[in-house]
This record gives structure tokens, C-alpha cells and sequence, in this order.
């Protein structure tokens, strides 16, 4: 057991704290109790925390890789790994994999080849994947954004009975666009079979959209990027969305795909409640410029811009650690509900909530230690520090 004591504030992320220290106990989770009971911790793992600010850790969603991993390609079990020992120091406690692939033999091999490395059931070394997001191959080829169109098709529901079959349970979120021939069947399958329907990588008009958006579409694949915009005539997708009142949106946190304006718009709109960031995060994230290879298309970075050859964005080079400042410091969204949308709300997305992405009383010690220019301090997964920063 270990005690974090002294920090500046704890976001809940539901209220601040100040004056409390954190018990942390790998069985029972962790206890708030005020800062002036730790006398009655003496043997126990001290850990100062001045001027730190503690949070619950972040879980992302929406990922293609980091550090020279891409999701599907490789070795998928040393991949794996060494993502997990990666996204720890970005203060990822917990990820979803987003993955395509050119055929469905070639996603069901894949799906496959990870279900079977997540049936171990081992203790990671660093973040925990979650589950699996699928995106596409249900997309609209007009907004093919890094996807080859030749990967993408209409939506089949014997095709999707096949991929979740050979993903053994772990897929949590498919993305498809609605306007295709059929996918309203198949957010409809999808969502009894207890999987999120995403809208994403859509051409559909503002009426197509919104009717998704109040039936079985109950999530928004990196809202504003590859989708319909808006126009004060035609509000397309991108209207459907800031005037929806239930679903909620992804965000990208960088300002290469969404500039601060428009952070702060989808903010206004739909509250700290309904929006969740994201890193969209693709093999680069974490290495310096270069060329890099995502989904079998070359991807080069520069100036932490990552785009195709004739210039199409592919994937970011974020972390959720500087998708969050980009949020506090850029979009000038209070660090409280920055930390709301990269916690608690994408764990309610994936139905987590009730045991991680947030700190209360009996909780998973899933927690991120943050310096005060938000930069990663320690990141703790179930109670195990697993990232300490040495400088």
C-alpha cells in the first residue's frame, strides 16, 4: 500500500480537492481521507506529491498506436506490450485498440490474433487495453480521410457476424457512416448486441445525420474530421452534431485537426458532460519527424503534423497528456473539465465508470500525477506505479 500526500488538488473529477491525501490499496482501491490522518499511515509507502496535481488516468479511446506501434501490423502480443509500458508515461491507465484492415479475412485474422492475447488475462506492464474499436470498413469513401477507399464497402450483417465472432467480445465500438445502404440495420445490430454505433468518416446531410444521431448512433467518431461541415445553410454532419442533446462526441486534441475556436464551439454546445478526447494517435506519437507506416500507407511527420503525401491529415502525433494541455491552454477549457473529458467520460463511453475514471472512495487506483504545466508526474494502473518520472 502507498499514501499520496501533499498534492496542490485531486480532481475527481466531479469536484477539487485540496487538503486530502490519497491511500492507495491494491484490493480495496483507494481512500480520500484529509490530509491531516496521515500520521496514521507511518507504514506505509510514502509518495510526496507538492505541488502535483492528482487525477484519474486517462483512458483514450480512439488509437491507432504510438512509439512505432501500429495496432494490426507486427507482432501483436510484443506490440501490445510495449505500447502498454508506453502510453503509461502519457498517463494512459487504459486504451481501446482502433484497427482496420483490407478485407474482412484480414480483420477477422487480426481481431483473432488479439482476443487471443487478451484470453491471458496477464498482469501488463503499464496501461490495460479495454477492448477494441473497429473503424470501419463501413465508411464513406468521400470521406476516406488515411483509409485506402479499396478497405471500405457497405455496411453486411452476416460480415458483421463474422467479425464480432472472431473477436471473441472485446469489440466495444464499431464506426460506420449512416448514409450508407444498410447501416441502419447494422447500428441497430450492433446495439443490441451491446456494442456503441459511432458515426464517422460520413458525407451524410444534416437531416441523415441527426436521425442517426436520435436512433442507434449513440457516439461521434473524432468529431468535425472527416465528416460533412457545417454551413449555415447545410449544417451537415458537423451541425447535427452541435445541436444533438444526448450522444457523445469525440475531440482530437491537437491544433492541427480542430483549431481552439472550434474546440471551444463543440464545448459550448455540448458540455464538459458529453465530449471525450481523444489522441487519434497513430505510430509516430512520441518519436521524432519522420516517415512511418499506418494502416499500409506511408505517413510522414513533420513539425508533429502527420499527413499523407498529397497532404491529407493521418492520424495525429498526440498523447493524451498533450491532448489535455492543448485543451487548458489553447481551447482555455477549465482543467477540471479537460480532465472529465479524458477520464470519466470515455470510461462511461465503454460502459467503465463504476469501477475507473474517477476517484472515490473504494475506486480503482487508476490515477495520473500531474505537475502543475500538466506534464506526466507518475501514472499508478490498479494500484501499481508503473511510470515514475526521473527528472
Amino acid at each position: 500500500m502507498a499514501v499520496l500526500f501533499g498534492a496542490e488538488k485531486i480532481i475527481t473529477p466531479f469536484e477539487v480537492l485540496t487538503k486530502k491525501d490519497i491511500q492507495i490499496d491494491y484490493k480495496k482501491g483507494i481512500r480520500i481521507y484529509p490530509a491531516s490522518e496521515k500520521t496514521e499511515f507511518l507504514k506505509e509507502e510514502i509518495i510526496g506529491c507538492k505541488g502535483k496535481i492528482i487525477a484519474p488516468g486517462f483512458i483514450d479511446i480512439h488509437t491507432h498506436g504510438g512509439s512505432g506501434i501500429a495496432f494490426g501490423s507486427g507482432n501483436l502480443e510484443d506490440g501490445l506490450l510495449s505500447y502498454s509500458r508506453w502510453a503509461a508515461t502519457t498517463g494512459v491507465t487504459g486504451f481501446l485498440l482502433s484497427i482496420s484492415g483490407p478485407s474482412p479475412d484480414a480483420i477477422c485474422e487480426i481481431l483473432k490474433g488479439y482476443a487471443a492475447v487478451f484470453k491471458e488475462n496477464r498482469e501488463w506492464p503499464g496501461a490495460i487495453p479495454l477492448g477494441i474499436h473497429l473503424e470501419g470498413p463501413y465508411l464513406n469513401p468521400k470521406k476516406h480521410g488515411a483509409f485506402r477507399t479499396s478497405w471500405l464497402r457497405q455496411p453486411s450483417i452476416e460480415e458483421l457476424k463474422r467479425i464480432l465472432d472472431s473477436a471473441g467480445g472485446w469489440i466495444r465500438q464499431v464506426s460506420l457512416a449512416p448514409e450508407l445502404e444498410g447501416a441502419g440495420d447494422a447500428a441497430a445490430f450492433l446495439a443490441d448486441e451491446g456494442i456503441t454505433a459511432a458515426l464517422g468518416h460520413s458525407d451524410a446531410d444534416y437531416e441523415t445525420a441527426s436521425a442517426a444521431l436520435e436512433g442507434d448512433f449513440r457516439h461521434v467518431t473524432h468529431t468535425y474530421n472527416a465528416q460533412s461541415a457545417f454551413h449555415h445553410r447545410s449544417p451537415g454532419v458537423a451541425g447535427a452534431v452541435l445541436a444533438s442533446n444526448r450522444i457523445t462526441a469525440e475531440l482530437i486534441g491537437d491544433a492541427h485537426h480542430i483549431h481552439p475556436a472550434a474546440m471551444q464551439i463543440l464545448y459550448r454546445c455540448l458540455g464538459a458532460e458529453r465530449i471525450i478526447l481523444i489522441s487519434d494517435a497513430m505510430p509516430g506519437a512520441g518519436l521524432p519527424d519522420g516517415v512511418y507506416n499506418l494502416m499500409e500507407m506511408e505517413v510522414r511527420v513533420k513539425n508533429c503534423k502527420a499527413t499523407l503525401p498529397d497532404g491529407t491529415l493521418a492520424g495525429s502525433t498526440a498523447t493524451m497528456e498533450s491532448a489535455l494541455r492543448t485543451l487548458v491552454n489553447k481551447a482555455k477549457i477549465p482543467l477540471q473539465d479537460a480532465v472529465k473529458m479524458a477520464s470519466h467520460n470515455p470510461a462511461k463511453c465503454i460502459v467503465r465508470q463504476e469501477n475507473t475514471g474517477h476517484l472515490a472512495n473504494g475506486k480503482s487506483a487508476d490515477i495520473v500525477v500531474l505537475n502543475e504545466d500538466l506534464t506526466v508526474y507518475m501514472t499508478i494502473v490498479s494500484g501499481k506505479i508503473v511510470y515514475k518520472h526521473n527528472g
